[in-house]
């Protein structure tokens, strides 16, 4: 009698646990979902608001004017605050991204994964392309969906995870937590790091708590064009080996006192180390 009640036991907990299983959506389907409630359709203007939140550095708002011609998927930005950054702007037209700086009235040619204003807003963020055209399901060691039910606060998600099927898309990686009432996203982690540097670091060998420095060369001597979330992002493959960043640096090199800012470079490090 005693056997026959945990049998009955242990089978009502699997089945409950195969209906959990079962009631999950499939990735695909998700992915539809942001499609179907994102797809633009027409020419648009908004303003758009950004709370830019660091610690240990207070908030700082951006504020922009956002312009879209739906013929050829292409935008413009103008930046019209804060008052450091009114009157910049970002212009994309085909394959072709350009930011412009109002004090020096002239146009730049960057890359389309450059960050907009200093944010991890990137030009992706604001192209027309589907998701189920660059995306798919991430899949776990046993091949199956990287998806699960929980709660971000008090409001039922689906988490799940997707990669990239295109090579040129912003973040090769990323992590959804959408409302299963309604499939509005509420949080997204993104990841991007290039694949000559991630297949790199990919092949070293754990670093077992050594000290390590990190450091970059950018081209343009500005605040905003990514040299920061490279760091971030190389210190973070750093610690994901075991090892321990003890300096960082930034090189410009398209600065007229380059060598001078090697030397300063060169030494901070070394004595950090």
């Amino acid at each position: 009698m005693k056997f026959s009640r945990i049998l009955l036991a242990g089978l009502a907990v699997l089945f409950v646990s195969a209906a959990s299983a079962w009631s999950l959506p499939s990735i695909t389907e998700l992915i539809e979902k942001q499609d179907e409630r994102f797809e633009l359709k027409s020419d648009m203007t908004c303003k758009v608001n950004i709370v830019q939140r660091k610690a240990n550095q207070g908030d700082k708002i951006i504020e922009s004017i956002f312009y879209r011609r739906d013929r050829d998927d292409s935008f413009l930005i103008i930046m019209i605050a804060p008052d450091a950054d009114k009157g910049n702007g970002y212009l994309r037209v085909g394959d072709n991204f350009w930011m412009y700086r109002v004090n020096t009235r002239t146009f730049q040619h960057i890359n389309r994964d450059e960050s907009i204003s200093g944010t991890d807003m990137k030009s992706g963020d604001f192209e027309k392309r589907k998701m189920s055209e660059l995306y798919k399901p991430a899949l776990d060691a046993n091949g199956k969906e990287k998806i699960s039910s929980e709660k971000l606060g008090q409001i039922p998600v689906y988490k799940f995870e997707i990669t990239a099927k295109v090579s040129d898309v912003t973040y090769p990686k990323e992590i959804f937590w959408v409302r299963q009432d309604n499939y509005l996203p509420l949080k997204v982690q993104a990841f991007s790091l290039s694949r000559v540097m991630a297949s790199y670091m990919g092949q070293l060998p754990p670093l077992n708590g050594k000290k390590a420095v990190v450091f970059v060369t950018k081209g343009l001597a500005l605040a905003f064009t990514g040299g920061n979330q490279a760091i971030k992002k190389l210190t973070k493959g750093v610690e994901s080996k075991g090892g321990k960043v003890v300096g960082t640096g930034i090189i410009m090199w398209g600065s007229k006192d380059r060598d001078r800012q090697i030397d300063n470079v060169v030494e901070t490090l070394v004595k950090s180390l």
